[in-house]
């Protein structure tokens, strides 16, 4: 964070600690920010703090570091991809939040993690859905279940939202039911509404979900996706949102439509972009991530989110093992590196850093994220962002490790 950054974000802070709380929305000279950002002098702290944002706000390279991403939002704590868990992880102190985007039969796009909502969804309990029930091939890969693209927009409201996987967080299942398939353009007015009354503009993490796979059915994502985003102010180089995808070619789509700051999502070292199947381009993740290959991905991108294992492998009893170069060839390109994804539990920690039998309980997580950390990582994905942050402090300028 520069020296003028971090001055900035001290007064902001200020105002949000006399507010109560914060998260944020528009960027800097937007019709939509002009049309809804406070007078000048208003009487409310978070306001004025929230106005401010938007008018000086900077760029990605202003947030902390490393910064702590709420995965789905706060989904070690509620079923992820609903606004109970966003709003959780923006309680939790998450400096971003994630959504996952897939569309609907009628071209609207809502945040989901997969276009399959069997597993999310309450959609099994209703009998009028049962037809729909249907085997996919989605990126080369049959799935079974229920698919956003053969509901409508209201249709799919009539769903509830349910956890994921309910036999290691079964305390999240208490949650079940409590909210609805949020859409993206409600999520955009949701973190407008809470920068206001927190103080501070909120910055979202939004992916692509399979953008290949839903082009070739007429729903392409990246278009929709640019229109909201300058519909809310939000496509700037200084947007309060980072773009993602696991197909490089959806980053380059909207690099031409939108100048918000831009990340290639890799997958395990060895597999290849669907996108890249599609074309028949031989390169793989293994190939991406030598220089040559972060060189391309700097053409058109700002940063990578790299599975953790391509900056600390794992061997065959799950242990990390010693460092690749890639944060260091990353930030030699002028990348940042936000790898995904730190958990509580054991069942998702390094062998190392388990504790006990019972693969549901926490383990170290402490001690992993000090670990990831040490890499020189700029931020992390996580289910947990309190653990996140309470670990990223640390690692933070002026503060002692």
């Amino acid at each position: 964070m520069t020296q003028g950054g971090a001055a900035r974000r001290t007064v902001l802070g200020a105002a949000v600690m006399a507010a109560g709380g914060g998260i944020a929305g528009l960027s800097a000279g937007s019709a939509s920010a002009a049309q809804t950002a406070p007078a000048a002098g208003a009487a409310d702290p978070a306001e004025a703090a929230y106005a401010a944002d938007v008018r000086h706000g900077g760029g990605y390279r202003d947030l902390p570091v490393p910064l702590v991403i709420g995965h789905r939002g706060a989904c070690g704590y509620r079923p992820e991809h609903t606004l109970g868990s966003y709003e959780l992880a923006l309680d939790l102190g998450a400096d971003v939040v994630e959504q996952d985007l897939v569309p609907t039969k009628d071209g609207h796009l809502v945040c989901r993690h997969e276009n399959e909502i069997g597993g999310t969804t309450d959609v099994a309990d209703h009998p009028g859905f049962a037809a729909r029930r249907t085997t996919k091939t989605v990126d080369g890969v049959a799935v079974t279940g229920w698919f956003t693209e053969d509901f409508t927009l209201a249709e799919l409201k009539t769903l509830r939202a349910k956890e994921r996987i309910p036999a290691v967080r079964q305390r999240n299942t208490l949650y079940d039911g409590r909210w609805d398939v949020p859409t993206f353009e409600e999520v955009l007015r949701w973190a407008d509404r809470e920068g206001r009354r927190r103080g501070r503009r909120i910055w979202l993490h939004v992916e692509t979900k399979h953008p290949t796979y839903f082009r070739a059915l007429g729903l392409g994502l990246e278009e929709p996706l640019a229109k909201l985003l300058r519909r809310y102010g939000r496509d700037g180089r200084n947007a309060p949102l980072f773009l993602q995808s696991f197909e490089p070619s959806s980053i380059q789509r909207l690099s031409r439509l939108v100048s918000a700051p831009r990340v290639v999502l890799l997958a395990a070292a060895g597999t290849r972009p669907w996108d890249f199947e599609q074309a028949k381009d031989p390169r793989t993740v293994t190939d991406l991530v030598k220089p040559e290959g972060l060189k391309w991905i700097a053409g058109f991108a700002q940063g990578i989110g790299p599975t953790m294992d391509l900056i600390l492998p794992r061997d065959a009893a799950g242990r990390l093992g010693a460092p690749t170069t890639l944060v260091e060839d990353a930030h030699a390109n002028g990348l940042v590196l936000h790898p995904y994804t730190a958990r509580n539990e054991n069942t998702f920690l390094p062998a190392e850093y388990r504790k006990g039998a019972d693969p549901t309980a926490y383990g170290d997580a402490f001690g992993a994220f000090k670990t990831y950390f040490e890499q020189g990582i700029d931020g992390i994905f996580t289910d947990n962002a309190d653990t996140g942050l309470l670990a990223a402090e640390a690692f933070r300028p002026g503060r002692r490790r």
